[in-house]
């Protein structure tokens, strides 16, 4: 697109690519940006593949899979975070130049008279109009815009405001932010090679999938559930910690209606669903021993409608033996009903956990694809399962080694320093515990409550404070670990390798070296 796009412009308009704004709203790309003196600017969002208008929502149907999107609201927030940015910018100094957005659908067809309410006609650009789509942004310039086009003095201070950075720190974090997100989508095409192993299970009624951290379960979890809702099942898709149910919530709500499992959450939570009664301060026995039994009680009266047809089970590790009799009992058929797990033994961090035995079908995962070569060379010896490295490069595991009363207090100093000095996003970080939880943990948690605590992960706002007991199955490209004790200290092994595999990109470690 952006070699067409020359093409077709003349000799005094610029292409700008993949300009990303980052402030305290977040951040926010424009895939083209337009400069054309006496004419105007552009900002394109770029949609690929087939992208579809249904019931007021947009629908991009890429390599098997739909994910709602909408391109015209990324857009428009794209001009506005250019719009806020030239106004801080001590290259621009002028009033706002006249701008509009424009949206480009180079594989999808678009009628004549498409349009929505928040899209005229004009403001989009389907696969028939993209040899014509230098002069459809000139027409949509001329008209949309009330202000006088920028002319060659004003174009070439506005080139330079954009492409050249007014501190080196925003140009850096800029380019911070963008290697991340390619080395995330790299990442993410290299997992989804893991599904061949679903491919040759798919005949077998019970299957365990063992892997290290890193091995892609989780995404392969959740094929699992989609594959099998797709043929029409009625599927449970069970975890245990909240923070991961919801990760598994957020990516099922993007597919489409008939791929998503009937139920997502964590095991207790189906418990509450069948009508459980919780009391008042229950003591983690309850959780263990009395809410799994009522579970088994309670499946005896579930109807057609509210059992299963299939059970997939991520970070399966968690689960005590006692749990999966409620989970046979949620069947429709117990005999024929398909139940598969995933799990990791190098993650067994708590003492009822258990891996089931038995007539089970099992594959192992042997490659580690979604932390860089360094961190899963870190923690790969920590583990019970052996893997080999092949995800992305990156720098080394750093160390600081500290007692272990003092993990935390150095663990903030890196923060500090990772963001004021190594130009890392808030929202890339994430400072997780062994022990005590962090105050900024404790006090989320109090203000927010437990839901709301685990929103502020999703937010892309902050740092995420956390303890490795409740990460388990979630990322962030950093994790700082502060290694402040172990409240089991025969499973101080089991919880730095939870802790260390949280990281994608890079690892700080504080706390005394094992």
């Amino acid at each position: 697109m952006f070699d067409e796009l020359c093409r077709q412009l003349p000799d005094v308009a610029t292409v700008l690519p993949n300009l990303r704004f980052t402030d305290r709203d977040g951040d926010r790309e424009a895939d083209a940006v337009v400069v054309w003196p006496g004419v105007g600017v552009a900002v394109i969002e770029i949609k690929g593949a087939v992208v579809e208008y249904a019931g007021g929502d947009w629908h991009q149907h890429l390599q098997g899979e739909t994910k709602r999107v909408n391109p015209v609201e990324q857009a428009l927030k794209a001009k506005y975070a250019m719009r806020s940015y030239l106004r801080r910018s001590s290259r621009w100094r002028r009033n706002d130049p006249a701008m509009v957005h424009h949206v480009v659908l180079p594989h999808t067809d678009l009628a004549d008279d498409f349009q929505t309410p928040q899209c005229p006609r004009e403001a989009i650009s389907g696969r028939a109009d993209i040899s014509e789509l230098a002069e459809r942004l000139r027409i949509h310039m001329r008209a949309a815009s009330k202000h006088a086009p920028v002319d060659h003095d004003d174009a070439s201070r506005l080139i330079e405001a954009l492409a050249g950075p007014s501190t080196p720190q925003i140009d850096q974090v800029t380019a911070t932010a963008v290697a991340v997100e390619e080395r995330e989508d790299a990442v993410d095409a290299l997992t989804r090679r893991q599904a061949s192993v679903l491919d040759l299970l798919r005949d077998n009624r019970r299957v365990q999938v063992l892997g290290g951290a890193g091995t892609g379960k989780t995404w392969l979890a959740v094929e699992q559930a989609r594959r099998l809702a797709s043929d029409g099942a009625r599927v449970a898709l069970l975890c245990y910690s909240r923070g991961l149910a919801q990760w598994l919530q957020r990516r099922v709500a993007m597919l489409s209606e008939h791929e998503r499992p009937s139920f997502v959450g964590t095991f207790h939570s189906l418990g509450h669903r069948w009508g459980a009664k919780v009391p008042v301060g229950a003591q983690q026995s309850f959780w263990d021993v009395d809410l799994p039994a009522q579970m088994v009680q309670l499946a005896h009266y579930l109807q057609d409608d509210e059992r299963f047809d299939a059970v997939v089970v991520d970070e399966a590790q968690d689960f005590a033996l006692n749990w999966w009799e409620p989970v046979y009992a949620a069947l429709a058929d117990a005999e024929r009903g398909r139940v598969v797990v995933f799990a990791d033994e190098g993650q067994l961090v708590f003492s009822r956990g258990a891996l089931l035995d038995g007539a089970f079908a099992r594959a192992s995962l042997d490659e580690n694809l979604r932390n860089s070569v360094p961190i899963a060379q870190a923690f790969e010896p920590l583990g019970r399962h052996p893997f080999t490295p092949a995800g992305p490069k990156g720098p080394r595991v750093e160390w600081v080694s500290c007692p272990a009363d003092e993990a935390v207090e150095h663990a903030d100093a890196e923060v500090e320093r990772l963001l004021e000095r190594e130009n890392w996003s808030a929202d890339h970080l994430m400072l997780l515990t062994t022990w005590g939880r962090h105050p900024e943990q404790v006090a989320r948690t109090d203000h927010l409550g437990r839901e709301g605590y685990w929103d502020t992960f999703w937010d892309d706002r902050d740092v995420f404070y956390g303890h490795v007991l409740g990460v388990k199955g979630l990322e962030r490209p950093v994790v700082v670990l502060a290694v402040n004790g172990f409240r089991e200290p025969e499973r101080a092994r089991e919880m730095r390798y939870v802790g260390m595999s949280r990281a994608r990109d890079l690892l700080v470690v504080c706390g005394p070296r094992p």
